[in-house]
């Protein structure tokens, strides 16, 4: 497994990252004995970075996480390193209300997520967007008192612009940011990547295949589940779907010309991006993951680069990556 550093202060880990969301929510049903396996394939195969959020089925994919680790082989077992996104605040049917970033709110997340986990200590803690009734400073701040304390080793940031990064960067040293970067989500190339570089803070970029719209296995005559909540995104409704799905059969004959699938190529992309930067790969199962890992043997040169900006240009994706209530609580997007 190829390996990348999180920024100047942050750790080592592996090329690719597991993101695993969708194995508790927001993709509709999943497979728990599937979800599991999966996890063990991505520590077989050498990922170490496993992230998740405390929210993610109200806690369920905390404990799954737990579960697979405790029935993993040991090695694999303690190179595995954790990545928690905390703060959402849900009411019991699901919806999204807020964020909660006040100190003592902070370090009662960890304390529950800790306890989920099985762990004494989180690897790379966030919140996972920013609180706006509270200053980035104090947020960050409790969690560097995590770290003092040894429950947490390093901090990240979620979904932030670069004002924040810099306010943050000046309390406690940052790993990571963790953003949303692909094919067609490129709006950190304006000025939240060149801070975070300034700043020496790594990028773990998820949604680098779109959720699944840019994976190459999206079809147009799709029919989503009433949990997916894919069947709320405005890249997924009507016309914007169409013309996004134009920029994939673009996409799969450049794939087709490198012997590689649509998927591959998207993942190889983010990764050419730069050495400071970690793709998390959202594979729910174990043949998504095979897949995903052979993007690591793809090799883009300036040519593909060049062809592959041609079939999809920035700013070509139709429609924006959330619906507008959710647009509102990013704070890289104002």
């Amino acid at each position: 497994m190829q390996t990348r550093t999180l920024g100047t202060t942050g750790p080592q880990t592996s090329a690719l990252g597991l993101g695993c969301m969708g194995m508790s929510a927001l993709y509709g049903d999943s497979d728990r004995t599937e979800s599991l396996a999966t996890i063990h394939a991505a520590l077989d195969a050498g990922i170490t970075l496993l992230d998740t959020g405390d929210f993610y089925g109200m806690g369920h994919n905390e404990l799954l996480i737990n579960e697979a680790l405790r029935t993993a082989p040991t090695a694999a077992r303690e190179r595995a390193q954790i990545s928690v996104k905390f703060g959402a605040l849900r009411t019991i049917e699901g919806a999204f209300t807020g964020y909660d970033g006040r100190p003592d709110a902070v370090k009662n997340f960890a304390a529950y997520s800790l306890q989920r986990l099985g762990t004494d200590h989180i690897d790379i803690y966030r919140i996972a967007r920013l609180d706006p009734d509270v200053p980035v400073e104090e947020t960050v701040g409790a969690i560097a008192e995590l770290v003092e304390a040894g429950h947490v080793r390093h901090i990240g940031l979620s979904e932030v612009g670069a004002e924040s990064l810099r306010r943050a960067a000046a309390v406690a040293p940052i790993a990571d940011l963790q953003i949303e970067y692909s094919l067609i989500s490129r709006g950190i190339e304006d000025t939240i990547l060149p801070t975070a570089r300034e700043l020496g803070i790594g990028i773990t970029a998820y949604g680098v295949l779109s959720r699944g719209l840019i994976s190459g296995h999206f079809g147009r005559d799709r029919k989503l589940a009433a949990n997916d909540f894919r069947g709320m995104s405005p890249r997924f409704q009507g016309e914007n779907l169409d013309r996004n799905l134009d920029l994939v059969d673009a996409l799969r004959k450049i794939a087709e010309q490198k012997g590689a699938s649509v998927a591959q190529i998207a993942i190889a992309w983010v990764l050419s991006r730069g050495e400071d930067i970690v793709p998390l790969v959202g594979a729910r199962r174990r043949d998504r993951l095979t897949e995903a890992l052979g993007a690591l043997d793809v090799t883009l040169d300036a040519e593909d680069l060049a062809a592959i900006e041609r079939a999809v240009p920035a700013g070509a994706a139709a429609g924006d990556r959330y619906p507008a209530e959710q647009m509102a609580h990013l704070d890289s997007e104002r």
